[in-house]
């Protein structure tokens, strides 16, 4: 009996820089930097990051894929920074491809804060972190921003303001969570699903969006306040419900009515789009949480699943 082909977690590198590689990158293009300590602050699905003397964030891509939202967040980042209300970062200091390292890479002033999936703020405790949010983002959807970028970023190239294309691929990971025991199915969010799967795409003209906003790109301080929004590969011009889905994942009651407040308000249909991609969201981190075993954040993942359909 033969078995079929092993499935490769979406998310495995295609190069990985370690600790050593990435300190000679760096010192080999940053001659100031050279012999300073480094450690390794983060891994994603895309990118390794690791910080350089205390106070450089650099970004290592980890898949090919990734590589045009490096060179978005290269292109875009130092202009739409200073129009947003919370620090994102700039890159500074741009590498460049080299035998040694076929990409570009860069490095960004280290911003404050920790990832709210790792903070572990009860649902209470978020209400001055989603008000920081919802002024956030109500500047970053500013329609006067979209002639700045419209001939820089794409147009939804994951459609991920497709609800129907949403809904189906968050059943598909939701069934595999069910099977491997880390969720059970709950026919509410099963509902929602069904629900969504009926809409088209926005028939709206789409907002330049960060694309990818969950609780792992949002950092808060120690006093349950957003310090700064993070990891911009995904950065397009789309519906802005594709942003709002934090609303629903990330946020509930008085925490979510704060930052829907200072948004200014979404309407049923919206919402709706939201929340299922708020699902989707939730369902692929915690795939990749289990996998990796990373407890604290599968715990805010499966919190997020209920929390989208609160």
């Amino acid at each position: 009996m033969t078995s079929g082909p092993v499935r490769q977690p979406e998310w495995t590198a295609e190069r990985s820089v370690g600790v050593s590689q990435a300190g000679e990158l760096v010192g080999e293009q940053f001659p100031q930097l050279r012999g300073a300590p480094v450690r390794q602050l983060a891994t994603g699905w895309d990118n390794t990051v690791y910080l350089v003397d205390g106070r450089w964030v650099f970004r290592f891509p980890r898949r090919d894929v990734a590589v045009p939202g490096v060179r978005r967040e290269i292109a875009v980042l130092p202009s739409l920074a200073p129009r947003l209300p919370l620090p994102v970062p700039v890159p500074e200091l741009v590498g460049a491809p080299s035998p040694e390292f076929p990409w570009p890479f860069w490095g960004a002033r280290l911003l404050p804060g920790r990832e709210l999936a790792e903070a572990g703020l009860p649902d209470g405790d978020r209400v001055e972190a989603a008000r920081g949010v919802g002024r956030f983002l109500r500047a970053l959807h500013d329609p006067a921003l979209v002639p700045l970028y419209a001939g820089v970023l794409p147009v939804d190239p994951l459609r991920r303001g497709d609800p129907a294309v949403r809904a189906a691929r968050a059943s598909q990971r939701l069934d595999r969570l069910v099977r491997a025991g880390t969720w059970t199915a709950d026919p509410a969010v099963e509902d929602l699903l069904t629900r969504a799967g009926r809409l088209g795409p926005d028939p709206e003209d789409p907002l330049v969006v960060h694309g990818d906003l969950h609780v792992r790109h949002l950092l808060v301080d120690g006093g349950g306040r957003a310090t700064a929004v993070i990891d911009w590969g995904d950065l397009c011009l789309a519906d802005p419900a594709v942003d709002l889905s934090l609303a629903y994942g990330g946020f509930t009651g008085r925490a979510r009515a704060a930052l829907l407040g200072e948004y200014g308000g979404v309407g049923p249909e919206r919402e709706l789009r939201a929340r299922v991609l708020a699902v989707f969201l939730c369902a692929a981190l915690a795939e990749y949480a289990a996998s990796e075993s990373r407890h604290r954040l599968l715990t805010e993942t499966l919190s997020g699943l209920r929390r989208a359909v609160s």
